[in-house]
């Protein structure tokens, strides 16, 4: 007599306290980073839009710089 599969996680063990304080804490900290990392996305954005309309108005060219061997005279 064969008995019927299990339904995958019908019998999850429950997770103790320490468990539930770490993944608590993992999921803050998760948060935390998630929202850095998006805040410095957009100032990236608004940097890099700021700089490519600051290129597009400024039409200011420098100019060359006489290239010396590296030896002091004297």
């Amino acid at each position: 007599m064969r008995h019927p599969d299990i339904p995958q996680g019908i019998f999850k063990p429950k997770p103790t306290a320490i468990e539930t304080k770490q993944d608590a804490t993992a999921r803050a900290a998760r948060q935390i980073v998630d929202g850095e990392a998006a805040a410095r996305e957009q100032k990236t954005e608004r940097l890099r839009l700021a700089r490519l309309a600051s290129e597009a108005t400024n039409t200011y060219t420098p100019t060359a710089k006489k290239r010396t061997n590296g030896r002091k005279h004297g």
